[in-house]
């Protein structure tokens, strides 16, 4: 095991080039199956999710070749077992997806329930109800999901809650299903529209991603494609507000503007400069940061994702902040650890109330989650002497190279092994 040490107290500056998006990779990798072909993904970001998917795809009997860094080729005309290995599911909760892929295809599929971090219940009844609903027969038995269906049907599917697994699941299973899918209340974040013009791109006839109403017509079949995947809102979020809280100054090249929007609303609340250009934005942090209230939503909401980050920059803030998480109900342990570092911080259910302090100072911490990780992270950047972060595994999940790009912009941070 590695951890991660950091010398706080250094400002950040200069340019960063954002990586694909990790959401979007995990449902087009499984998406490759559709094709029956070779489909070309381009701007894959390096992180350890890819690496598990890959290793689920080579045991499913598809062939992946690495052409370039963050380029794959992914021809899935030999796969033949519609079977996920339990051991590589539980390593990460994207695993779903390849229930609506395999069956989808093959009109069968075992996924064992997939890992992931624990930020509270997850819960895929409705991506089972989804898949009940275009006419699988969806059985559990010894922690194993198994659907199978003679054909699948298009149907009208109403989502009880948002959720972006569910409208990725449905929208897979359903493009060669026989007639038309309706999916209401859909999920709306790009991720959605991505996969969607992925599966366009293999001849899919999928209309409406990116509203909360998503129609998918059924073909007959699917080829192969190349396809190039979104900037990562998520790792550019994370960048932003690392480059406010040590009041820097960066560039954070390759992404998509508006995508951040919500992001970028809040740190304009707090008093910091946000400059957007076509595809890129410059983050100049403030000599004050007001405080500001945060509710987590669906997209185009504030994220979930980065609640985390955001509330190390409210811990720094003038005044009194009120974060309210409305997506996951485990999603406040990482403030134990921020607690450690000096912050004054309460919990009530799902209601964080964080009083700025001047300054954090470095201690010993852990990585709860993915973006708790992320967090960590940033509060480490800023603090007064040395931050250990643990449980680094989780960072690697989900960021493409973290030390070498936040080492570019001047932070004093590096890679040690565990005692």
């Amino acid at each position: 095991m590695e951890k991660l040490l950091i010398e706080g107290s250094t400002r950040l500056e200069g340019e960063i080039s954002i990586s694909g998006a990790k959401n979007s990779a995990l449902a087009i990798m499984p998406a490759t199956i559709l094709s029956g072909s070779e489909c070309i993904i381009k701007n894959l970001p390096s992180i350890r999710d890819v690496v598990y998917l890959r290793d689920m795809l080579m045991q499913l009997g598809a062939k992946v070749h690495i052409l370039d860094s963050d380029k794959i080729s992914v021809d899935s005309s030999a796969i033949k077992s519609y079977k996920i290995d339990a051991e590589l599911a539980k390593k990460m909760r994207a695993s779903y997806y390849f229930l609506g892929a395999l069956l989808g295809r093959f009109k069968k599929a075992e996924v064992p329930f997939p890992g992931g971090c624990e930020i509270g219940v997850r819960p895929i009844d409705l991506h089972i109800k989804g898949l009940e609903a275009l006419g699988a027969k969806i059985k559990i038995s010894h922690g194993v999901i198994k659907a199978s269906a003679t054909e699948l049907i298009g149907a009208h599917i109403y989502l009880d809650v948002v959720s972006v697994g569910a409208t990725i699941n449905i929208m897979l299973a359903a493009c060669m299903a026989k007639g038309v899918t309706t999916i209401e209340n859909s999920a709306k974040e790009p991720y959605i529209v991505d996969t969607a013009n992925l599966l366009n791109a293999m001849g899919a006839n999928i209309k409406g991603a990116g509203t909360d109403v998503i129609r998918i017509k059924g073909v007959d079949s699917l080829g192969g494609c190349e396809h190039t995947i979104i900037p990562d809102q998520m790792e550019a979020g994370t960048y932003m507000i690392a480059a406010a809280a040590t009041k820097g100054n960066v560039l954070i090249k390759n992404v998509i503007p508006t995508h951040l929007e919500s992001i970028t609303a809040k740190l304009r609340e707090m008093n910091v400069e946000v400059q957007e250009h076509e595809d890129s934005v410059r983050v100049i942090a403030a000599s004050k940061l007001k405080a500001v209230n945060i509710k987590t939503l669906p997209y185009p909401g504030f994220p979930t994702d980065m609640q985390q980050p955001m509330s190390v920059l409210l811990a720094l803030a003038d005044g009194t902040s009120v974060v309210t998480e409305n997506i996951f109900e485990s999603r406040f342990k990482y403030l134990d650890e921020l607690k450690k570092m000096g912050a004054k911080i309460r919990v009530e259910g799902r209601v964080a109330i964080i009083d700025g302090v001047h300054r954090l100072s470095g201690a010993p911490i852990y990585a709860t989650d993915l973006r708790a990780g992320a967090a960590m992270v940033v509060a480490g950047l800023v603090a007064d002497g040395k931050t250990i972060v643990s449980n680094i595994g989780h960072i690697d999940r989900g960021y493409e190279r973290l030390e070498e790009k936040l080492i570019n912009l001047g932070a004093r941070i590096r890679r040690i092994q565990e005692d």
